[in-house]
């Protein structure tokens, strides 16, 4: 039932959330606005019901340091974009044709922070903390990180290989970041520096879901298993390859500060779960 509770209660954020950004699209200064708001609507039900449902407080969210690991995920998932697009640059299958639109960068930043926040706060603060309670780290990145790739076959150009490459390079990737920091904050800025460096400054297809309006007017052409296609660099074997290197990095980091739960072996002494319980 506490996971009944808080996947219920996130998903009721993330609905009204989500509605109310799609509402504003059009205009970029609202949808930044709206978009901040959800996200920070969604972090405080993930709070409240953790603390309803765990009689805990949420250290994966709490307030104190938050800017900070935020900003440092936010620095990886742009560094880890942008080393994909130099590779695209290098072999000629990116183009930058001038400038593109500010405003529009702007309403990315709404539109990407509570896409991040939300999808953060479901598959990585829910899903996978809870799951691998019980089956342990690996099974459930394996499983979580799969259900979230296959998610993105709801997209609009979304592929088969897409959502198994997002699988990999996001969901194996941002599990993988959690168990190492069991810290929502730094996962949602790594979520949101990719996907605002994706559509927001280099203006490519985001997971299928059309062109976006960002810093830079460019062009990508060239063989689909580079440039992902009409899905975007998220299906390029570049964008794959950096995740893998993340997640073993990630993974590496979880080992070092004895993060991994094994299976059969659950951390989780009564009332307290493994994000309040295992060390920093």
């Amino acid at each position: 039932m506490r996971f009944v509770w808080q996947f219920l209660a996130v998903l009721a954020a993330y609905a009204i959330g989500g509605a109310a950004i799609q509402a504003v699209q059009d205009n970029d200064w609202l949808t930044l606005v709206v978009g901040l708001t959800a996200a920070a609507l969604v972090v405080f039900v993930y709070a409240w019901v953790v603390r309803r449902t765990e009689r805990r407080q949420a250290l994966d969210v709490a307030l104190e340091g938050a800017a900070a690991k935020a900003g440092w995920g936010t620095l990886i998932g742009v560094g880890m974009f942008s080393a994909v697009i130099v590779n695209l640059y290098t072999s000629g299958h990116y183009e930058v044709d001038g400038l593109g639109s500010v405003q529009g960068a702007i309403g990315l930043v709404g539109f990407m922070a509570g896409a991040a926040a939300t999808e953060e706060v479901v598959y990585r603060g829910v899903l996978f903390r809870i799951i691998e309670e019980h089956i342990g780290t690996y099974l459930a990145l394996a499983l979580t990180g799969l259900v979230f790739g296959l998610s993105h076959l709801l997209n609009e150009d979304a592929t088969l290989w897409g959502a198994v490459a997002i699988a990999i390079e996001a969901g194996f990737m941002l599990a993988a970041a959690y168990a190492a920091t069991r810290n929502l904050w730094l996962t949602i800025g790594v979520h949101f520096g990719w996907n605002f460096a994706a559509g927001g400054v280099f203006s490519t297809v985001v997971s299928g879901n059309g062109d976006s309006e960002g810093l830079l007017d460019a062009t990508m052409s060239g063989p689909k298993l580079l440039t992902g296609g009409d899905f975007g660099p998220e299906g390029s074997v570049y964008s794959v390859g950096f995740g893998v290197l993340l997640t073993l990095v990630f993974l590496w980091l979880a080992h070092r500060r004895g993060n991994i739960v094994r299976f059969g072996a659950r951390r989780r002494a009564a009332g307290v779960n493994s994000a309040a319980t295992l060390p920093r």
